[in-house]
């Protein structure tokens, strides 16, 4: 048993710790500093603001707590969301860098690729694999928490994503840092089609969309992205090697899913008691299929300028 000397010791011990970690973060620029990880903030703010979407709030909040609290990760978190616009891929990115870093987007340690902005020239291939090996890279020297987000990966060229496998996987190694503690988001409208038949078979059947598991389309949608020939993932390696940790599906929205986004949106805006400008964006928005109404055509998306319409 530790002696009362020997406890009050480790607390002082422990206290000079933190004081010194303060004044250090004070004055410095450091990812260690900056990294002030929230999943309880997270997993509240996907089950308050993400609607219709089970399978991504569990295997998201599931799957970060997990992988923050090992100290030592095998390999990094590689998540790939997938489904159709405006079912809130977006949205749950941006979420990671904020309870993550506090700052979403803003953070230096959190690195978003657009294809079509980053690379848009598809006979530029060679120089594009050199300059995201070497900007990833750099970005791990600095900080091995580093997020990487690559969004529309259905735009990406095909070839160019491999030249991360290395640093996906346990046996990588990069200097002077532990790359296995990075987190790497893909996103992509490719396996929209299975994500969207499936829950249309559900809503035929009268079925919840909360009985859809995970196992009923991750393979599919692995399927998907490898075999598509519009899918930066074409014949990746990556998928080959079983790189991706989840595929995480988001489901098309119905209407009432639609209609508490525009609340959502009207409550930011002061509006919260605006129950008839819900009710019209809802029956103004387009849904399919045609003889069934079922799902929204845009999802969320476009409901910022709907609302204005009707305002």
């Amino acid at each position: 048993m530790l002696s009362i000397r020997t406890l009050l010791f480790l607390s002082i011990v422990n206290s000079a710790r933190c004081v010194l970690k303060e004044i250090y973060c004070t004055i410095s620029d450091s990812c260690a500093c900056d990294f002030k990880p929230d999943i309880r903030g997270l997993e509240w703010d996907l089950y308050k603001n993400l609607y219709g979407q089970h399978l991504v709030q569990d295997i998201v909040s599931e799957e970060v707590a997990k992988f923050l609290k090992n100290k030592n990760p095998a390999s990094p978190l590689v998540l790939s969301f997938h489904g159709s616009s405006g079912t809130g891929k977006t949205m749950v990115s941006t979420m990671l860098g904020r309870y993550l870093y506090g700052a979403a987007m803003d953070s230096p340690y959190v690195h978003q690729f657009v294809p079509t902005l980053h690379f848009p020239m598809r006979d530029k291939l060679k120089e594009y694999r050199i300059e995201l090996k070497d900007w990833v890279e750099e970005s791990l020297t600095e900080c091995a928490r580093s997020v990487f987000i690559f969004d529309e990966m259905e735009k990406m060229p095909p070839g160019l994503i491999d030249i991360l496998a290395p640093y996906l996987g346990p046996d990588h190694v990069v200097f002077q840092t532990n790359y296995r503690k990075a987190i790497y988001i893909f996103i992509s409208s490719t396996g929209e089609e299975v994500i969207n038949k499936l829950a249309m078979e559900y809503r035929k059947a009268g079925r919840e969309r909360e009985e859809i598991k995970l196992v009923d389309l991750e393979e599919a949608i692995s399927r998907s992205l490898y075999n598509s020939t519009t899918s930066g993932f074409y014949h990746s390696n990556i998928i080959m090697e079983k790189l991706i940790k989840r595929y995480v599906p988001f489901l098309p929205l119905s209407r009432r899913h639609v209609e508490r986004c525009v609340h959502r949106e009207l409550c930011q805006r002061g509006w919260c008691g605006r129950n008839d400008v819900v009710e019209a964006v809802g029956g103004d928005m387009l849904y399919t299929p045609a003889e069934g109404q079922y799902f929204s055509s845009t999802g969320c998306k476009a409901i910022p300028a709907k609302i204005n319409l009707f305002l």
